[in-house]
């Protein structure tokens, strides 16, 4: 199981921290990734880190604003969002990385219910 939280509505050129608490599973051995959808649009990816925080990946349109990493004492993975675009507004989602390019959603499971980010300009 997956719960994420800290979404909301932030002005343009601000900062969030998403964060996502996993259940169920043995977290610490699993790589883990941030998709986001907007409303009308195809759930795409944002990040991804390895089981051990050793590499990240990120998304063309978020590198460099945005930072994955993860406590695997605390079974959480995080996404900070700094410089915040409008265009960052959408809802967002962790999963679990079951295997295969990191980039495709057909290989993440565990779903939760997502945080919404909403951008104002």
């Amino acid at each position: 199981q997956l719960q994420a939280s800290g979404g909301g509505l932030v002005q343009a050129g601000g900062s969030l921290r998403l964060s996502c608490v996993a259940s169920g599973y043995r977290f610490s051995h699993y790589d883990m990734g941030w998709f986001r959808q907007a409303p009308g649009k195809e759930r795409e990816f944002v990040a991804a880190i390895t089981y051990n925080g050793g590499s990240r990946y990120y998304a063309d349109s978020v590198k460099d604003r945005f930072t994955i990493s993860r406590d695997n004492a605390k079974n959480t993975v995080y996404l900070q969002m700094d410089s915040l675009k409008p265009e960052d507004t959408a809802h967002y989602y962790c999963a679990v990385f079951t295997g295969g390019r990191y980039f495709d959603r057909a290989n993440y499971r565990g779903w939760g219910p997502g945080t919404q980010v909403t951008v104002s300009s």
